[in-house]
């Protein structure tokens, strides 16, 4: 899945984030309500998870004013604030979910896998194929052909993160900072070799590829050369 990240304590916004990502999800993070908004205006998010308690626009604020515009993306508040007038609060404003903090990573987790299938009511929302390739992010099943097809942890979010912009030229810079949660380029050929071990397993024993390298630019999975 892909994950909003509004959080203002830098320690546990990398603690939410590393754990989310150890799962194998794709996570966007924000420090402020504000930022926070200007990222959560995308569709493209499965789960929003924002705290109530935020600088410059605070969490109710936030989805308040994303509710009005129309955006549906489930959101889980996160609070120190645990009263049941606060959860009323966050519901009546929008949210889907309230969670108590401290939490246990493993409940936090398992709500928000809840509210991605109660987002799609249980159907494809996670589900992605191009071509005769398909991803499944609850599973994490991927096959092509209906042949499974077995990748490790990393290759399973390159590939995710390909799929959910394919026909799209994905950058080194975009892979980077949302696969390898690197904001610099370390300089090292990372890239190369996972793409090139992905490319192995997906297109070299089928009749076309569907991983492409788009010369200076990138890389890009469509069903097309």
């Amino acid at each position: 899945m892909r994950i909003l990240v509004v959080e203002d304590d830098p320690e546990a916004a990398r603690y939410i984030a590393r754990g989310l990502t150890e799962a194998g999800h794709l996570v966007e993070t924000a420090a402020d309500g504000e930022s926070g908004l200007v990222l959560a205006r995308d569709p493209g998010f499965d789960v929003a998870i924002i705290d109530r308690m935020l600088p410059k626009l605070d969490g109710v604020a936030l989805v308040e004013t994303l509710r009005a515009e129309n955006v549906a993306t489930p959101v889980l508040f996160l609070s120190a604030l645990g009263e049941v007038d606060d959860r009323v609060v966050g519901l009546r404003a929008g949210g889907d979910d309230y969670l108590v903090k401290p939490f246990a990573f493993v409940e936090l987790l398992a709500r928000i896998e809840a509210l991605a299938r109660r987002g799609d009511g249980g159907e494809t929302r996670n589900h992605m194929a191009v071509g005769d390739l398909e991803l499944d992010q609850l599973t994490r099943r991927v096959s092509r052909a209906n042949q499974v097809i077995n990748l490790q942890p990393r290759e399973f979010r390159l590939l995710e993160y390909l799929m959910r912009h394919a026909n799209q030229v994905v950058t080194r810079t975009m892979l980077l900072e949302n696969v390898w949660d690197y904001h610099f380029d370390p300089q090292t050929n990372v890239i190369d070799v996972q793409i090139s071990r992905l490319r192995a397993k997906i297109d070299k024993d089928f009749d076309r590829p569907l991983l492409h390298t788009v010369r200076g630019a990138g890389y890009v999975v469509r069903d097309s050369d």
